[in-house]
C-alpha cells in the first residue's frame, strides 16, 4: 500500500505553472496600466489643491503686510503662511518637484508648464481651469 501512494505523488506539471504564470502575467498588464493612470491623476489634483493653498497664502500674507494688486510675493514669503512641516511650506515645490515661483497680488497662481505637460495624458485644460 506505500507503495501505491508514492507512485501517486501529485505535483504540478510545466504545462500548468506556465498556464498560471500567463494568467498572472496578463492580470498584470490590465492592472497596471490603471494604477498608473491614478497615480498621475492624483498628483495632478495635489498640485491643483497646492495652487489653491497658494493662492490663500499669497492673500493672506498681502493682508497683512498692505501690499497692492499687482505686487510681487517671493516664494519664501508666501511659504510663511502655510502649515509648518508640509512639503509645500519646506521646499515651495510641486509634487513632481518643480518651482511655483514668486507670486501675484490678486492674481491666481499658475500651474508649472513642466508639470501640465508631464500630466498631459490624464488631465485636459479644463482640468486646470482657472489655473491655467
Amino acid at each position: 500500500m506505500l507503495n501505491k501512494l508514492n507512485k501517486r505523488r501529485g505535483g504540478f506539471t510545466l504545462v500548468e505553472i506556465m498556464i498560471v504564470v500567463a494568467i498572472i502575467a496578463l492580470l498584470a498588464a490590465i492592472a497596471v496600466p490603471g494604477f498608473l493612470r491614478a497615480r498621475k491623476r492624483s498628483q495632478a489634483s495635489r498640485i491643483i489643491n497646492d495652487l489653491r493653498l497658494i493662492d490663500s497664502a499669497v492673500d493672506q500674507y498681502a493682508i497683512e503686510t498692505n501690499k497692492t494688486s499687482g505686487a510681487v510675493v517671493n516664494t519664501a514669503d508666501w511659504t510663511n503662511y502655510l502649515k509648518k512641516g508640509t512639503n509645500l511650506y519646506t521646499t515651495g515645490l510641486d509634487i513632481l518637484g518643480n518651482s511655483y515661483g514668486a507670486q501675484t497680488v490678486d492674481s491666481l497662481p499658475r500651474v508649472n508648464a513642466t508639470s501640465k505637460s508631464a500630466l498631459s495624458d490624464v488631465t485636459d485644460n479644463t482640468f486646470w481651469s482657472p489655473y491655467n
